[in-house]
């Protein structure tokens, strides 16, 4: 399964010419780290596993004792079964889809036999993670199975959005950046630290604007605290009720000008007792703004709601019928399945 990608401005091209040599870590330093590395390895990959459908392949972390594997949305699809291949033995099971949530780019799926050799991963806390901080991308690029990349984190709290064929659009919130490299099959694989903890699910690679192609060096991996919000609801009851993210109860399309230039939301339905219905949004309505932020189209929508949360008041503003503004207010309702 070929990861979900995001265009981004390239800013710069640099070509680098032949360095002079610098000390490197020897003796002791060196072997420690490296057999922190393999360590790692041999903790973690055997709870990675291949997921194949009847037309993709993407990767999965073993979540739980119960059989309960995740992954990410766009891997699995609109499929209801998916082949599970384990790392240890490479015995292939079958495992059911119990729930997916779009907005976040996650499933969950679960073995239908023979869990018991399945193995559990460590997911850790993803609000320590640190820019600099070392970690490694298991999972199966390009069908590769049991694969390492190494690399650093380089940002936390990005919000970045892609769109996979046939599966979907999602917006994640609080991502993690990471050079560690990130292929096609690598979706729903760990994005693990030298602790042996899954701190993130990997699921998006920079596209190079004009290019095509994926930006080396540029992934985004979900956070695991995300994951294990959304994992256990979804475990719990196949659906999501508490997602943590902002929604104003609509459907919408971007509003484009006679020229064709983005202008605002337009409403196309509205979700009575959501937000929007209750500061006073009707159908047909264009959304300009929210409190300060004027909004020019859905992703910037989208966006601005991602850094407000649910049971907060929010001021609309918006437009009927004419170019004057009008706005209410109402509180923000949590995105749910």
């Amino acid at each position: 399964m070929r990861p979900s990608t995001l265009a981004v401005p390239l800013l710069a091209t640099l070509a680098v010419a032949g360095c002079s040599s610098s000390s490197l870590p020897t003796g002791g330093s060196a072997s420690r780290l490296q057999s922190q590395y393999e360590q790692v390895v041999r903790h973690v990959l055997p709870s990675v596993v291949q997921i194949t459908t009847t037309n993709s392949t993407g990767s999965g972390v073993v979540y739980d004792n119960k059989g309960d594997v995740v992954t990410n949305q766009h891997v699995i699809g609109t499929n209801t079964t998916v082949k599970v291949v384990a790392s240890v033995g490479d015995k292939t099971l079958t495992a059911k889809v119990i729930g997916a949530f779009a907005p976040d780019d996650l499933a969950v799926v679960r073995v239908q036999s023979d869990a018991s050799g399945l193995k559990p991963a460590a997911f850790g806390d993803s609000s320590t993670a640190q820019i600099g901080q070392i970690v490694l991308a298991m999972g199966n690029p390009l069908g590769l199975s049991d694969s390492v990349t190494q690399g650093i984190i380089s940002a936390t709290g990005r919000t970045v959005g892609g769109s996979e064929p046939g599966g979907g659009k999602a917006l994640i919130t609080a991502a993690i950046q990471t050079t560690a490299a990130i292929n096609p099959g690598n979706s729903g694989g760990a994005l693990v630290n030298l602790a042996g903890q899954v701190i993130g699910v990997p699921t998006l690679a920079a596209t190079l604007p004009g290019q095509g192609g994926l930006a080396p060096g540029i992934g985004f991996a979900i956070p695991s605290n995300t994951v294990k919000n959304i994992a256990n609801q979804l475990i719990k009851s196949g659906k999501v009720t508490n997602s943590d993210r902002a929604t104003l109860g609509i459907t919408a399309q971007t509003a484009a000008s006679d020229a064709g230039t983005s202008v605002g939301v337009a409403v196309l339905a509205v979700n009575v007792g959501g937000t929007a219905a209750n500061a006073g949004v009707r159908a047909g309505d264009i959304i300009v703004g929210i409190n300060d932020q004027r909004v020019n189209s859905v992703e910037e929508l989208e966006s601005t709601l991602s850094y407000l949360q649910p049971r907060t008041t929010v001021r609309i503003k918006y437009t009927r019928g004419s170019s004057k503004v009008r706005q209410g207010s109402a509180k923000l309702d949590s995105l749910s399945s």
